[in-house]
């Protein structure tokens, strides 16, 4: 090379340097016009001007210094142009091609330049030899420096992207709530992705299909929105909160298409997005993206991720991650959606299924509460029930049906209703859980269920307030707390205990060929019985003991009403909620006054019916019931007839005075009495018939020495 070449080239870079930002600004526009989508933002593209300049003064520098290409380093602005790019998701290739663009469009322009100083043209040759392998050694040396603070950055945006990946698949879907997947699908897409998140279900996701707009479009509720900027308020539509999209915005078309996408706008231009009125629009936005949250083919709603400026825009990629998380939360969103209907619906049958009220009798006073689960086992079997029988006594039932769901509760209302059945027949509590057992059996058969027998536990009490006699039977049930005095001093009980009985139980219903087992014993009156299923003394993580030791202190004031024992009771052992069914169910007993009860023994003789009569007239006479002597009489002479032609002795007559009038005479025998048609001539038949006629009510039960046949009257009007 010439020696005064490089001379040349000290003059040309000194000649050329007042046109540096003129020669960026055609740099500028070759590279916009080769590749126009990668200036496509405008704060990108005057950071890109500044580059310009800065390249093309540190070349001259190279120049007019005589610099080692080696030593020199890439502008700072280059850099961070390079990690805008990065950010921005444009190629390597595009980001180099355009490099390689804007310095051969600098050597055309110091070409030209070269050509107006002098006219030698060995001179200029042998300059542009030089300045062209100057040119390509800063090129390359540059160009190794941005690329490496280009990939630096990609790998890093690859790594937050994977860990924001991860991070949605353990922070989305902890819950099955609708909301709460909502909430944390936008808490998590602002966290370090988006700056502002919104979430809009349609209403019947949420299961508020009535809660409709005007249109008939169908109706959109914003669920969850998550701004990371205190100046930006919640959004709101109307004053229910549903709203639909107007008709051609692009929400609309992504909801109609099911199509996700990705918008940049210029500071320069108006959006076209049209908000849902009463929406507040996200302010400075530079790119967005739309995505509809789709699962098993329905459209549930729709998330927008909204970026400001001047955070970089989203890229392809992003939209892709974005998808994949939306995605994400649509499945979860579609599992609460379904859990939530079954769960209503299970709760509501449930519901409808359960006592409604408190049943009418006197033997005890009743308070019960049912409490559904709070997790995602989804609502069980349990029940409670409360069934008046014959002779004043009542009839204490709890239950629990194993497993959850519309099946289990299914399968409650069955069992409840076999058990009101049996228990209208007046059977001894061992037979009707034998019964019961043969009935969980036939329904498992008959349903043929895939993912386990059906299965059930059960705790029948029948209470007798004349006796007060407590009789019970277990199937696999946990067994009633009882408390009562103790002992009694002159003013009354001096102390309260509380003991679980020592008794058998039996196995769950369902497995059949076990025998269940009857035992009784005396409670004074005030006595308190809880009944309850398992959820309310068996909980993860605590001893069962200790729990009922809670139970135990819980009973322990006498003087509380039921009402109020079974709030101290779910406020003690339930403090935080239920982690599975609880039903409860607390009894006071009470005892029937002596004065109320009248029996006569009689022996096997037809003359003693007309004692019987003149029995009962007197005891309607001193009860004030002279209006149901006719009545009682006969039903009296009817029963007392047939217990002595047809039962064996010992005979016995009761009457019963409580919300109705009670006639009830037993007998040895367990002959099962039945009405029967009798023909004209027929001397007999027809006392049944007449007991039928005159009685509200009336039936039979059985024991283990004989029968009971009774009849029950209602009491005129104003005698009690």
């Amino acid at each position: 090379m010439r020696p005064d070449a490089e001379v040349f080239l000290c003059r040309l870079a000194r000649e050329f340097r007042p046109r540096v930002e003129q020669s960026a600004d055609e740099l500028l526009q070759v590279v916009r016009g080769e590749l126009p989508a990668l200036l496509e933002h405008e704060d990108l593209a005057a950071l890109a001007l500044e580059e310009g300049v800065s390249h093309v003064s540190t070349f001259l520098d190279v120049l007019e210094g005589r610099l080692d290409v080696a030593d020199v380093k890439a502008p700072e602005v280059a850099l961070e142009v390079g990690l805008q790019l990065a950010r921005r998701g444009v190629s390597i290739s595009d980001s180099l091609r355009a490099y390689r663009l804007g310095h051969l469009s600098l050597l055309q322009q110091l070409h030209e330049e070269a050509t107006r100083l002098s006219d030698d043209w060995e001179l200029i040759s042998a300059a542009t030899v030089k300045l062209v392998s100057t040119a390509f050694e800063y090129v390359d040396r540059a160009s190794e420096q941005i690329a490496a603070v280009y990939q630096k950055e990609r790998d890093l945006l690859l790594r937050r992207r994977l860990i924001l990946a991860n991070e949605a698949g353990r922070r989305i879907g902890t819950t099955l709530d609708t909301t709460r997947t909502a909430e944390e699908l936008a808490e998590v897409g602002t966290d370090g992705f988006a700056d502002v998140v919104t979430v809009d279900l349609f209403c019947s996701v949420l299961h508020e299909e009535s809660r409709r707009p005007a249109q008939d479009a169908p109706g959109l509720r914003r669920i969850a929105q998550q701004p990371v900027f205190d100046d930006f308020p919640v959004s709101v539509a109307g004053a229910d909160g549903v709203f639909t999209y107007p008709t051609g915005s692009e929400q609309a078309r992504a909801l109609a298409t099911g199509q996700a996408l990705l918008r940049h706008m210029p500071a320069t231009d108006v959006p076209e997005r049209q908000e849902a009125p009463g929406l507040t629009p996200v302010p400075d936005v530079g790119s967005l993206l739309l995505l509809p949250l789709r699962a098993r083919g329905t459209t549930l709603g729709l998330t927008q991720f909204f970026r400001r400026r001047p955070t970089p825009p989203f890229d392809e990629d992003d939209l892709l991650l974005a998808q994949e998380i939306a995605d994400r939360a649509a499945v979860f969103i579609d599992n609460a959606r379904r859990y939530t209907h079954e769960r209503d619906t299970a709760l509501t049958l449930q519901r409808s299924l359960l006592p409604r009220g408190t049943v009418r009798q006197s033997a005890v006073e009743a308070a019960s509460r049912y409490l559904p689960s709070g997790t995602h086992t989804g609502v069980g079997g349990d029940w409670y029930d409360v069934i008046p029988l014959s002779g004043a006594r009542v009839a204490l039932v709890v239950g629990d049906v194993v497993g959850h769901g519309i099946h289990a509760a299914a399968t409650m209302g069955r069992l409840r209703t076999a058990v009101r059945a049996f228990a209208d027949i007046d059977l001894m509590p061992d037979e009707l859980l034998t019964h019961l057992d043969d009935v969980v059996i036939r329904l498992g058969r008959e349903e043929e269920r895939q993912d386990g027998e059906t299965s059930a536990t059960c705790l029948y009490v029948v209470y007798d307030p004349v006796s007060r006699l407590c009789s019970l039977a277990g199937a696999g049930h946990p067994l009633p707390a009882v408390a009562q005095p103790s002992s009694t001093g002159g003013d009354g009980p001096a102390s309260w205990s509380v003991d679980f009985p020592d008794v058998a139980v039996g196995p769950p219903l369902g497995l059949g060929g076990f025998p269940f087992e009857t035992a009784q014993f005396e409670l004074a009156e005030g006595s308190l019985l809880a009944l309850y299923t398992d959820g309310l003394i068996a909980r993860s993580g605590h001893d069962v003991d200790s729990l009922s030791a809670v139970l135990r202190d819980g009973l322990g004031h006498r003087s509380d009403s039921p009402e109020e024992v079974c709030d101290r009771l779910l406020a003690a052992l339930l403090p935080t909620g239920p982690a599975d069914d609880v039903a409860l169910l607390v009894a006071r007993t009470r005892a029937l006054d002596r004065d109320h009860v009248a029996a006569l023994d009689l022996p096997s003789d037809p003359a003693a019916v007309s004692r019987a009569r003149r029995f009962t007239s007197d005891r309607l006479a001193a009860w004030g019931l002279e209006e149901l002597s006719f009545s009682t009489e006969l039903l009296v002479s009817e029963l007392v007839t047939n217990a002595i032609r047809y039962g064996r002795s010992p005979v016995q007559l009761r009457l019963i005075l409580q919300d109705t009038l009670t006639c009830e005479v037993s007998d040895a025998s367990s002959t099962a009495p039945h009405m029967r048609r009798a023909r004209t001539f027929d001397e007999g038949g027809r006392g049944l018939l007449l007991v039928a006629q005159f009685a509200g009510r009336w039936g039979a039960r059985y024991h283990r020495e004989g029968k009971v046949i009774w009849a029950e009257q209602t009491l005129p009007s104003g005698s009690r």
